[in-house]
């Protein structure tokens, strides 16, 4: 690995907050904006790294909660890290774990606006407390203590260019006087994150992403806002309930960014459909995660531009519909991605019925080169001044 250096310079593109820039780590530099493609298990699920760096993906993450349960954090430093471990040679982010820990015991935040899934998963959190968060292992039921101290050990036993400080992530449903104390606990948290990431000599292979709770409101999230501008963080991440409608969080999203330190990169976590994209760009965000592009893929859904879309107000293709059964065009004529230049819908349909493994591993190709073709046009458009609304009917199927 070449010198480690650590920078983030962005341009104002002249269209409200939307900035272009580069967020230069020692694994790579990330041309932003970006999309952060979820590798949960140190594994983009069906797709192996090279291929992921094929489809023009420039950064990648993975989960502390679920590599802190297997193989487990010492396992993996022993390995040479994630990057050495999973085969990839890119730039990194590890979250803190704390939204799979709350999400798990509170049972809602799944059910928000941050991703409708539904789950019979048992809840696995036993109690929080300012020490840190008592939960089950969802492997072997053994009980562990989740601290701010071990999430960032683990972090950076990992390894990740990136990595998040430890917090707690309240669902919608819980009342203002909860979203404040947890919040002003997940400061405390971080606190002690930036703590013991200097203690253990983080600050040199690493840096450290303070994130911003506070709910829905707007005085609890500018008292956030306030504690990540004012202590040593690299970076900021939105994170935390953003309302129970589109718009509510779009609202949430634009007065937090507002708040925030311009000079440091802005990530917006576990948000990535292609409308939230240009809505949060227009916010000044510079990178996004979320699961979207992978998750439905492995349902058979294929990302896919106006008017290829359908039904109003969606964003792809669903090719287990027998509509695709004898339809011998690619996804997307015009895309380069390995999957649309060697395949058809009607081949993809057939693994789909088929139960062919295969299916979930081209489509997922598809789906994320289209994400990086994205974030491609919306830089380009940025840069050439002219602009996001000269391009969002082009993607957005409205």
């Amino acid at each position: 690995m070449d010198k480690i250096c650590f920078s983030f310079t962005y341009t104002l593109a002249g269209e409200g907050r939307a900035r272009f820039g580069t967020l230069t780590t020692p694994h790579g530099v990330i041309e932003t904006p970006a999309f952060i493609f979820c590798a949960t298990k140190a594994s983009i699920k069906g797709v192996a790294p090279n291929m992921m760096k094929d489809e023009e993906t420039q950064i990648i993450l993975s989960n502390t909660y679920h590599l802190f349960l297997q193989p487990g954090a010492d396992r993996v430093e022993r390995a040479g890290g994630l990057h050495k471990f999973m085969g990839w040679s890119g730039p990194m982010l590890t979250d803190s774990g704390g939204f799979q820990i709350f999400s798990l015991g509170h049972g809602s935040v799944s059910s928000e606006i941050k991703g409708k899934r539904t789950t019979h998963r048992p809840k696995t959190l036993l109690k929080i407390t300012e020490e840190g968060a008592k939960f089950r292992s969802y492997i072997d039921g053994q009980i562990h203590l989740l601290t701010p101290e071990k999430s960032i050990e683990t972090q950076v036993k990992l390894g990740a260019d990136l990595i998040v400080s430890f917090d707690e992530c309240t669902p919608f449903n819980v009342d203002k006087a909860y979203t404040a104390r947890s919040m002003r606990m997940s400061h405390r948290w971080g606190q002690r994150s930036i703590a013991e990431f200097n203690r253990l000599n983080g600050p040199e292979t690493q840096r450290l992403y303070g994130i911003i709770q506070g709910g829905v409101y707007e005085d609890l999230r500018e008292e956030s806002t306030d504690f990540v501008n004012t202590h040593a963080f690299f970076g900021h991440a939105i994170g935390g309930s953003l309302g129970a409608s589109k718009e509510q969080m779009y609202d949430v999203v634009s007065y937090t960014a507002s708040k925030l330190d311009p000079e440091r990169p802005i990530h917006l976590l576990g948000i990535g459909g292609v409308k939230d994209v240009f809505r949060g760009i227009e916010q000044g965000i510079d990178t996004f995660d979320c699961v979207h592009p992978t998750r439905l893929a492995r349902h058979g859904g294929a990302l896919v531009r106006p008017p290829h879309a359908k039904s109003k107000g969606r964003d792809h293709i669903n090719l287990n519909n027998g509509i695709y059964r004898d339809d011998v065009t690619p996804i997307e004529a015009d895309c380069p991605c390995y999957t649309c230049t060697h395949f058809t819908k009607s081949y993809l349909h057939h693994l789909l019925k088929a139960q062919e493994l295969l299916a979930h591993t081209l489509i997922t190709l598809h789906n994320v080169r289209f994400m990086n073709r994205l974030m491609a046009a919306i830089r380009s458009a940025l840069k050439s001044g002219v602009g996001l609304k000269a391009i969002y009917n082009d993607w957005v199927n409205e």
